[in-house]
């Protein structure tokens, strides 16, 4: 299945429907954007001055302490500074 290029609102149908459950992304909008309890999907927002990935890996710990607890519907913003 391709999902490069598909829209927020259309990523997040797709997402349901193949029983995804948790969405990692670093676009800081899409809690504005999409209805994320409709979805059913969790959401972690990784927050770093750059999605480089020299910026990202310092996330990672936090990140894997949140999947443990996250819900379908929550948005829970990472940030390392």
């Amino acid at each position: 299945m391709g999902w490069s290029g598909k829209k927020n609102g259309e990523l997040l149908q797709l997402m349901g429907q193949e029983s995804f459950t948790i969405l990692l992304t670093t676009d800081q909008n899409l809690r504005y954007q999409q209805n994320l309890q409709q979805a059913g999907v969790a959401v972690v927002v990784l927050v770093a001055p750059s999605n480089c990935l020299p910026d990202l890996l310092p996330l990672i710990p936090s990140v894997r302490s949140v999947l443990a607890t996250i819900t379908p519907g929550v948005v829970v913003e990472i940030r390392d500074f």
